[in-house]
């Protein structure tokens, strides 16, 4: 069966137009099976693409990509609360659980398990299946051996993440405020400065993370593409890339050329080196290493 490829959905604050654009050129121009749409940081960013999703839907179904709308990661109001109910509640596109509160409104129907419920044992596993999960994307700190059990038990679709900072951790307070002087109440959404995330360094000044509004994430870029082979062998059905402000079509392409072997994964690597220019590489967390760790 030929591995499928996905793209998360947009994690940065990016202008309303830029985004549609972006989606665009997805819909046009990248090889991607799945395409997840939707506001999983900060839900008061989500007015601003609103009025955009519809047309944004159209022409990815157009170009040929499956359409999963995501949920928030972090419910903290009953107005979150509201607004996942009524996504739960569409009845003409699968939606991508992200907390159990949305796993919960989702039972018994198809749906996606997003990467931010933490699913790291066969029981948790066998529990959302039977749910009604088709797809269960794994948490992208899990090493090999742990992605390899799972899969040997899956009975249903597993995706990786296989491309792009990894999403650490969410918090009720925003970092990217407080480092401007702000409240989060009062934030000017500051976040649209640093459209791959705002860097953080450690205080002799080595990169340490970045921050995405109330999000953490790590400094280096995820890259698992030496390492799709071996996960395809395992049984991983699907890989999902997440979004930057960078050439994603091109990154879609490599990733596609090397899970169809019309590419070794070493050039693959040699086009990636030239498309990402604003963090190092990192594959630890697939070694059982700290994430931050690149191992050859």
């Amino acid at each position: 069966m030929t591995a499928k490829l996905s793209l998360g959905p947009v994690l940065f604050n990016w202008d309303a137009e830029v985004k549609r654009d972006f989606y665009f050129h997805i819909a046009d121009e990248a090889p991607f099976d799945t395409v997840y749409l939707g506001e999983v940081v900060c839900s008061k960013r989500t007015p601003f693409f609103e009025p955009f999703l519809p047309e944004v839907i159209e022409r990815l179904q157009r170009g040929g990509k499956e359409v999963v709308l995501s949920t928030l990661a972090l419910i903290m109001s009953e107005r979150e609360l509201d607004s996942v109910r009524a996504l739960a509640g569409n009845g003409g596109l699968t939606i991508e659980a992200n907390d159990m509160a949305a796993v919960s409104l989702l039972a018994g129907r198809d749906h996606v398990i997003g990467p931010f419920v933490n699913v790291y044992n066969e029981g948790s596993l066998e529990f959302l299946e039977n749910q009604g999960a088709r797809r269960v994307s794994l948490p992208w700190e899990l090493p090999s051996r742990s992605l390899s059990a799972l899969a040997s038990f899956a009975t249903r679709e597993l995706e990786v993440q296989a491309f792009g900072r990894a999403p650490l951790a969410i918090s009720a307070r925003c970092y990217h405020a407080r480092s401007h002087g702000l409240h989060k109440d009062g934030c000017q959404f500051v976040c649209i400065q640093d459209p791959n995330g705002m860097e953080v360094q450690t205080l002799d000044g080595k990169s340490f993370l970045s921050v995405n509004g109330p999000q953490t994430l790590s400094h280096s870029v995820l890259n698992l593409i030496s390492e799709l082979e071996e996960l395809q062998a395992m049984g991983i059905d699907a890989f999902r890339l997440w979004p930057h402000m960078i050439d994603m079509a091109k990154v879609a392409e490599v990733f596609r050329d090397v899970l169809d072997g019309t590419e070794t994964a070493d050039e693959g690597q040699r086009r990636l080196d030239r498309l990402v220019d604003f963090a190092p590489f990192s594959n630890g967390f697939y070694y059982g290493q700290e994430g931050a760790a690149l191992v050859s």
